[in-house]
């Protein structure tokens, strides 16, 4: 009976040892944000396993990491408003450079314009950037609203376009974030305003289209426009390239383009940044610094077809996605691209308040 006693104790103390030296990472991503087989490399070069979640808005991201405690090791914050406010609010450790080495292979030019957003570049590493702009089914489009200038806002932003549009399906980003500064834009505004008769603008503008807006989704646009059940929307560069590539892929006869707007399309970067309370930093340390090798960056970048920090990994990024525009935009695109900035927290509040409106529809 001691014997049993005494082996049974032994087996759990070693069940415990096994549990306790189990090496993990706790990744909080996009969804839709990384070839599944990086994941698996990782694991299989470094023996961490990844606990792997999602999320698809930047509000129940820091809705998260403002709670205390979240858990994760890793989050991939977009630079303004969520990195940097959260940033100043404390919830990143700084990034140990020593643990990084990779961090050299960043694009020196585009860390710097991190930089307004992570003063020094301390507690983020550029991943994935890209744009916002129109996701659009330009056969459906053409043959509703044939004279819409379907390189520009107005194509959604004009109720005259919109109201044609309505018909074959508006999916509208459900961020108040991206899509404010955008029309402040289309409106001939700094996208960074906070001027009050601005906003009101904006909310004019917006609510005359809102009639015709058959759906706030972020996540769900890509089935959206893949399935057809949308043939225009505010979204993503990347979500729109893969809407067109898994539409192809379904063979329904659907295509979609994305469209960066001639009045200005909204640029922007995600970085990997590791909580201030992350329980596994050095893994999270290990993982920023697998992800920034070229051949990781580019398998990225194939697959969900958005740009990343790394320029020696675009060699290797396949043809089709390194030749294609709309994931790396000419010089000439890139010069009416526009980036946005910490606004105050009043200000935060009353965009909130207006964007809760729009969505009501009054």
């Amino acid at each position: 009976m001691i014997r049993r006693v005494l082996l049974a104790a032994f087996a759990c103390a070693l069940s415990l040892t096994a549990h306790a030296q189990e090496r993990v990472l706790n990744v909080f991503n996009w969804n839709d944000y990384i070839d599944p087989y990086v994941v698996q490399r990782f694991t299989r070069e470094t023996g961490i396993r990844v606990r792997y979640d999602v999320y698809d808005s930047l509000e129940t991201l820091e809705g998260r990491l403002s709670a205390g405690r979240s858990g994760y090791d890793i989050v991939v914050p977009t630079s303004e408003p969520t990195f940097s406010r959260l940033a100043r609010a404390g919830a990143f450790r700084a990034l140990d450079r020593a643990l990084i080495p990779n961090l050299r292979n960043l694009d020196p030019a585009l860390m710097e314009r991190v930089a307004s957003s992570d003063p020094g570049n301390r507690f983020g590493a550029l991943y994935l950037w890209g744009t916002i702009g129109l996701a659009v089914n330009a056969e459906r489009v053409r043959a509703l609203a044939p004279d819409a200038p379907m390189d520009s806002l107005a194509t959604l932003l004009d109720p005259a376009n919109a109201r044609r549009l309505a018909r074959c399906g508006i999916t509208m980003m459900d961020s108040a974030a991206d899509v404010i500064p955008t029309v402040l834009r289309y409106l001939g505004r700094d996208p960074n305003s906070t001027s009050e008769s601005d906003l009101r603008d904006v909310e004019r503008t917006l609510m005359a289209v809102r009639p015709f807006i058959r759906n706030f989704s972020t996540a769900g646009t890509l089935e959206a426009l893949a399935s057809g059940q949308s043939c225009l929307a505010f979204a993503y560069s990347g979500d729109a390239i893969q809407a067109g590539v898994r539409a192809r892929e379904a063979g329904r006869g659907v295509t979609i383009q994305y469209v960066a707007p001639r009045e200005g399309a909204q640029l922007w970067f995600d970085l990997l940044a590791i909580p201030a309370d992350a329980p596994n930093p050095e893994n999270a340390h290990a993982f920023i610094n697998f992800l920034l090798q070229p051949d990781v960056m580019a398998a990225i970048t194939t697959h969900v077809r958005y740009p990343n920090g790394v320029p020696a990994s675009r060699e290797l990024v396949a043809r089709e996605v390194r030749e294609d525009p709309a994931v790396f935009p000419s010089d000439a695109m890139k010069a009416s691209f526009f980036t946005i900035g910490p606004v105050p927290q009043a200000a935060e509040r009353a965009r909130s308040r207006m964007w809760a409106r729009f969505k009501a529809g009054r």
